[in-house]
């Protein structure tokens, strides 16, 4: 594993953000691989996720013979969310801004760092930008609050606004966290551990399809029962605090707010951003069906539709899902960008 960079920045938190306007002192996690000569990959962490399990499989070749985006050929960056553990975060931050005093973070803050990150490395324009889940909604905040500096983006199991549905999803986690006996309304002493295992298995059916329970896929993966795989997989040990900081900045995921003047028409500000855009949904996501993509791409001046067909649900756009899925995702990404 490569060593975890950090680039600080004295933030100025959106209009969107609690509280807007604040100047924060932010601190982004990041790798890069490669020579800052070749075109540049942004490849951003989503919800739980980390540094070194964000898309390995499009540029590391120990996950992936031959991966499509080699360091020898790209210049990639791996940036970690505000609020995921690695950068700036409820666990990590120092008074005043530490545990539930950490600020609501948006999208626009995230990118609106990232950028000023590659502001930092040299970085003139990416020649991608790709996520999956809130790194595909990121690719979608970066290419429509930065157009010109976006030449294709990527967008795996995201979304340009959070639905209606998306967001009442969410609620149910959260509740269940927020509500449990050792959260105390965030200022906890010892990590609130029932309040995040109940989240955990709030989160877990949502997570997959009626389709891979249909077919105990559990077995697939090892495990007798799926209690066993629950246990293993949905037991989570994450800060609680983070884990609600990230939440927020889901629920408010809305392109929109970069433009006032569009009043919330999202297909007026998706009608202004100017990257060639792979919108790349699985059939079975709970969270970002695929009617909701295939509209998104109706008012993309270069927008194009794939669609995986799974029973692996959500987890499938990041590479959870079977080895076709994700090889499925590799062609069409290598195919999109004429590699």
């Amino acid at each position: 594993m490569p060593e975890t960079k950090y680039f600080k920045h004295k933030l100025t938190l959106s209009q969107s953000s609690e509280p807007a306007g604040k100047e924060f002192p932010a601190s982004l996690a990041y790798w890069t691989f490669g020579d800052i000569s070749n075109p540049a990959v942004l490849l951003p962490t989503c919800y739980g996720g980390t540094l070194a399990n964000t898309l390995p499989f499009l540029y590391d070749s120990e996950k992936q013979p031959n991966p499509i985006l080699p360091p020898s050929k790209y210049f990639i960056i791996v940036t970690g969310l505000l609020g995921g553990t690695e950068s700036s975060s409820p666990s990590n931050q120092e008074e005043p801004w530490n545990g539930p005093n950490f600020p609501h973070t948006s999208y626009e803050d995230n990118v609106v760092l990232q950028h000023a990150l590659c502001e930092e490395l040299g970085v003139k324009k990416l020649f991608l930008y790709a996520g999956f889940s809130m790194g595909g909604q990121q690719a979608y905040h970066m290419s429509a609050r930065f157009p010109d500096f976006v030449e294709n983006m990527v967008c795996l199991a995201g979304s340009a606004r959070t639905s209606a549905h998306n967001w009442s999803f969410l609620e149910g986690p959260r509740h269940a966290l927020i509500m449990s006996k050792d959260f105390h309304d965030g200022h906890y002493k010892e990590p609130a551990t029932c309040g995040v295992r109940a989240f955990a298995r709030v989160y877990s059916t949502w997570a997959l399809s009626q389709g891979w329970f249909r077919q105990k896929c559990w077995e697939q993966k090892g495990y007798k029962t799926l209690q066993d795989y629950l246990d293993a997989n949905w037991s989570w040990n994450t800060d609680a605090n983070d884990l609600l900081c990230l939440l927020w900045t889901w629920q408010k995921g809305d392109i929109t707010r970069y433009y006032p003047e569009d009043n919330g028409d999202l297909a007026k500000t998706l009608g202004r951003i100017k990257a060639k855009c792979l919108i790349f949904p699985s059939r079975t996501d709970q969270y970002f069906p695929p009617e909701d993509s295939e509209e998104e791409v109706k008012h993309l001046k270069q927008g194009e539709f794939r669609c995986i067909e799974t029973v692996h649900g959500h987890v499938a756009g990041g590479g959870s899902g079977t080895e076709e899925d994700t090889q499925y995702i590799i062609q069409e990404v290598k195919r999109f960008l004429q590699l």
